[in-house]
């Protein structure tokens, strides 16, 4: 009999001692990991054993790669019986996975050239995306940019007014082509001078008003940040692990109905926090997005382990499933 690999080996073991009551619910669905290329066997080995709900597509692809890919990934998450979610980043300009595909414009550039063209762009983008394979387009950027920010060109503007309209016309324009939009970072970036991928980051003030558009807008995900909100969330910690922010603000205050995903767990803040994808989740997240395939491997495993300990982690992982599932039915994603 061949060796199965190391990774599977660990997470067979870990469903044995879960027992039923923990692996009745699919801790791997809220997991989204990353593929910077084909898909290797041993990738999707770990999608036929439930590892992941959702992938992200980084790097640099052709068409025919890329929609190789997001074909072969598909059709493997049906074999059990458990559609995928296909994630990418197609904000504009030089953020956009599909290189071939609009926006063309950067936000910043959009913000000058205004609604019309922000419409025009964002319609031809979830037009690529759709017939690509993808499900999810992390965008668009909802942060007002502060002096120096650190996301420059990546936000509509300066004026919380414009972002908050340019926001809402370019998520109205992509669901309306059958790709779900993501407002990100919530509660804002835009005056963060480092990024939270590489930094730790601290928030004093920031516009809520382009988060409280996209929501009415209807936006189908919001992306939480890594940054801390003192004013926000008192206990300190990234708002991805904040109730209060997350639950609170986002949930009760402003009314939001769809699918929280975090930004990336492998990202200093996080990486440095014990029990990341529990805490997450219990503020109320989601989809808990990696940035690497070995790093969300070992999230999926964390997962398992709290499932089997505790009752209220299986409760918070059926709350998102049902987020998830609710999302897959607006794109009509089934096996």
């Amino acid at each position: 009999m061949p060796r199965l690999p190391r990774w599977l080996l660990g997470s067979a073991a870990a469903l044995v001692l879960a027992g039923p009551a923990a692996a009745a619910v699919p801790a791997g669905e809220v997991i989204v990991s990353a593929l910077a290329g084909p898909p290797t066997a041993s990738f999707l080995a770990r999608i036929r054993a439930g590892e992941m709900g959702g992938v992200i597509l980084t790097h640099r692809w052709t068409p025919a790669e890329f929609s190789a890919a997001t074909a072969k990934l598909h059709a493997t998450s049906c074999e059990i019986g458990r559609p995928l979610l296909i994630f990418v980043d197609q904000e504009g300009s030089s953020i956009r996975r599909l290189t071939w595909a609009p926006p063309s414009h950067s936000e910043s550039q959009l913000g000058r050239l205004g609604t019309a063209q922000t419409q025009r762009e964002a319609a031809a983008a979830a037009s690529a995306l759709r017939a690509a394979g993808v499900d999810v387009d992390l965008a668009p950027v909802a942060d007002t940019l502060g002096p120096g920010g650190f996301l420059g060109d990546r936000s509509f503007g300066s004026n919380p007014s414009l972002v908050a309209r340019l926001a809402a016309t370019f998520i109205r324009a992509v669901q309306a082509g059958g790709v779900a939009a993501t407002a990100k970072h919530f509660p804002g970036l835009g005056a963060a001078r480092q990024s939270t991928d590489d930094h730790i980051v601290s928030m004093r003030t920031t516009p809520l008003g382009p988060f409280r558009s996209s929501i009415d807008a209807g936006v189908k995900l919001v992306m939480v940040s890594n940054a801390s909100y003192p004013k926000l969330g008192p206990s300190g910690t990234p708002a991805v692990f904040s109730h209060a922010i997350v639950s609170g603000l986002l949930r009760r205050t402003l009314g939001f109905r769809g699918a929280i995903v975090s930004d990336a767990l492998n990202a200093p803040a996080p990486e440095r926090t014990p029990d990341a994808p529990g805490r997450a989740l219990a503020a109320g997240v989601d989809l808990l997005l990696y940035t690497s395939a070995s790093t969300a491997h070992y999230g999926y495993e964390e997962l398992v382990a709290d499932a089997q300990r505790s009752a209220a982690t299986r409760a918070q992982l059926a709350r998102a499933v049902a987020n998830i599932r609710s999302l897959k039915s607006w794109l009509g994603r089934s096996c």
